[in-house]
């Protein structure tokens, strides 16, 4: 979460540059590139039954980003993740087989509400349009990123489904890619962006789905939107009020509660240990 964060509001000096859909668009190509230097997949692995998913996947990821980075153009970037949030939160309420298990979700929506301010009516209504688009992404995200984690050994999956990001978002990012004049950092810019995110903090991510259901992993991601707080505050100068400080502990309390019986059982999915080749 802390990468996703620092590489989201670092974002925002690359938005300027190429705009948000041109921003999305590097960091999934750069993050395709080095995901295949790092390993590269035995395609032969893939069951026609996987592709789907791996597609699916790939565009939820790809738009995820997108979308988010059109938000945080807009908006705070504490403000976008907690409306994000929205989107996981409502899959660990869904996906719970235990009905107490809705209480925690229910009290982070009362830390989201706080975080977001809605009573200032300042809000722009793009913005929050945005990260709500965004934040279906990032519910959707969680649920087909277990899948294919149950399916490929370590980060294999991510480097199937990063490129397929790259494609998706390539008809919204080139546009703005070509219609910029930009700096010549800003590709470096976005390249080590890319490594934090989708690269690091993706494969951390789905290696968490790997050990934990879905109502602990959604709720315990309400602790986001205290580190989009957090970095906004250092890195854009975007200070938080009385207000937002107590919907962080709101929903870090939240987020610790959701903890408890929070192991996932056996997914009972036969795992495909990739071999993974080195790039020629």
């Amino acid at each position: 979460m802390l990468a996703v964060q620092l590489s989201n509001a670092t974002s925002v000096f690359v938005i300027e540059q190429v705009g948000a859909g041109g921003t999305a668009w590097l960091r999934m190509c750069f993050g395709a590139v080095f995901l295949w230097v790092i390993a590269r997949p035995n395609f032969r692995s893939i069951r026609k039954q996987d592709i789907p998913a791996l597609i699916a996947l790939g565009f939820v990821t790809g738009y995820m980003t997108a979308l988010f980075l059109e938000a945080v153009a807009r908006i705070p970037l504490g403000t976008a993740v907690s409306i994000e949030f929205l989107g996981p939160l409502t899959v660990a309420g869904i996906m719970s087989k235990n009905r107490k298990a809705l209480l925690w979700p229910a009290l982070a929506v009362l830390g989201v509400v706080l975080l977001t301010e809605p009573w200032h009516g300042q809000i722009d209504a793009a913005g929050v349009l945005f990260a709500l688009g965004a934040g279906t992404c990032w519910g959707l995200y969680n649920v087909l990123t277990q899948h294919v984690g149950d399916r490929f050994s370590g980060i294999s999956g991510l480097s199937l489904t990063i490129p397929v990001a790259a494609i998706a978002t390539l008809p919204v990012g080139l546009p703005q890619v070509i219609s910029h004049d930009f700096a010549w950092w800003t590709l470096l810019a976005a390249a080590g962006i890319a490594l934090i995110t989708p690269v690091i903090a993706f494969g951390l991510e789905m290696l968490a789905l790997k050990r934990m259901n879905h109502t602990a992993f959604g709720t315990l991601l309400s602790i986001e939107p205290a580190f989009g707080i957090l970095i906004g505050l250092l890195i854009l100068s975007q200070t938080p009020t009385w207000f937002q400080f107590a919907g962080i502990i709101i929903v870090i309390a939240a987020g610790a509660g959701a903890q408890r019986g929070g192991r996932r059982q056996d997914p009972g999915v036969p795992l495909v240990e990739v071999p993974l080749e080195p790039l020629k």
